[in-house]
């Protein structure tokens, strides 16, 4: 890890900003303080553990040695996504489908169970390399399909609505 942890909060705010994602939803997604993201961006924190690092790095696709790199094989986050939301259910989830459930906030009626599975059980990164992915496809701002999945979330009542709030 850098030595600097002003350099790896510099890090994680570039990838937060390219994610769509606001400090609070980092927060909640790393289960951390809403003053640890913000301090560690900022660079007003005077230590902070690895473990509570590589936490954010984790949820947030970078690898803890060099948080200016992205995790090699995250382009497949929407097939795997997609692999996850199907696994207890006779229809398979389809990644076009998924693309779109993601960029409009709209699920087709026979995947609102696979959509909201995913939500709700998939690992964190798995959803922030998804959204990204679909963001990417859809050309649709990261920050809005982090919309319609709040809204998914609370429509749903999913047990994980605060943290994809």
């Amino acid at each position: 890890m850098y030595n600097d942890l002003a350099s790896v909060g510099q890090a994680i705010r570039r990838r937060r900003e390219a994610l769509g994602l606001s400090q609070a939803r980092l927060a909640h997604l790393s289960d951390l303080a809403l003053s640890t993201v913000s301090g560690l961006e900022n660079g007003t924190l005077a230590d902070l553990g690895y473990n509570r690092v590589a936490q954010i790095l984790n949820v947030i696709g970078l690898v803890p040695s060099t948080p200016v790199q992205r995790v090699l094989g995250r382009q497949n986050g929407l097939f795997m996504a997609a692999k996850t939301a199907s696994v207890s259910y006779k229809d398979e989830l389809d990644v076009p489908t998924l693309i779109t459930a993601l960029a409009t906030g709209e699920v087709p009626r026979k995947f609102i169970a696979h959509v909201a599975h995913l939500l709700d059980e998939a690992p964190l990164p798995l959803i922030v390399t998804a959204v990204e992915e679909a963001a990417e496809k859809s050309h649709t701002p990261p920050k809005r399909v982090w919309k319609n999945i709040s809204m998914l979330a609370k429509q749903f009542d999913l047990s994980r609505r605060k943290a994809l709030a």
